[in-house]
């Protein structure tokens, strides 16, 4: 009992200084291809190949990290509510924009996924990407999906929102700070909204609104319009 915990304390204390570094990484340099989280990945894995721990080993000592996942998202709502008067004001539109935009993504990315690996669970959890990890998962199980790759695939989406999501809406000329949440927030969820809210108290407020209302909206269609896109 005494070596579970030692063990669990010293790969909690691992992770959570691979981080600090990274974040004092990006700091220093003051790059966006230096994500804290890219670069803490880069300094994890080779450690835990190296000391041969597997997947199931990591998850288990360090469940207690995965944890404070959701409750943490829970600090996105300060700028959410500093900025609550502008989104009442939009809130029809802001629905609208994102049901739509989660149809279109998840669609797209199941017949992509069939017409290429021709893998019905493969196209599953390629479609459940774009949302916050706890409800990906789940979902994907319940549709009979593959959960570590979910998982993978929403980091990825996550990484991507938050190097270069900023600069592409941008070379878009979309440059609407409520634009940029709403389009980051929805597609890279809380890693793309945690690097914007660098930018302004907008962006992150419409990137924490958008990480909600997509969980909402992806939990609610995704039952229906997967099996719907199966047949």
């Amino acid at each position: 009992m005494i070596d579970y915990i030692v063990y669990t304390i010293l790969l909690t204390l691992f992770i959570i200084i691979s981080y600090q570094i990274a974040f004092a990484i990006q700091n220093k340099t003051n790059s966006v291809l230096l994500n804290p989280m890219l670069v803490a990945m880069l300094i994890i894995i080779p450690v835990l190949f190296w000391l041969n721990i597997s997947i199931q080993e990591f998850k288990h000592h360090t469940q207690f990290l995965n944890a404070l996942l959701e409750p943490a998202i829970v600090a996105l709502g300060l700028p959410l509510y500093q900025q609550i008067q502008s989104i009442k004001k939009n809130i029809s539109k802001i629905l609208i924009i994102l049901t739509l935009s989660i149809s279109l993504v998840m669609t797209l990315s199941f017949f992509i996924s069939r017409l290429l690996i021709e893998r019905a669970d493969i196209a599953i959890s390629l479609a459940l990407k774009s949302i916050t990890t706890p409800i990906g998962i789940e979902l994907t199980n319940k549709l009979d999906g593959i959960d570590s790759l979910t998982t993978v695939m929403i980091t990825i989406a996550g990484l991507t929102g938050a190097i270069v999501g900023h600069k592409w809406l941008n070379f878009l000329n979309i440059r609407s700070p409520n634009a940029q949440g709403l389009a980051i927030g929805c597609a890279s969820h809380a890693l793309g909204t945690s690097a914007i809210s660098r930018i302004s108290y907008q962006h992150a407020a419409f990137g924490s609104l958008a990480i909600v209302i997509s969980a909402i909206i992806t939990a609610i269609i995704a039952p229906w319009l997967i099996p719907l896109l199966q047949n």
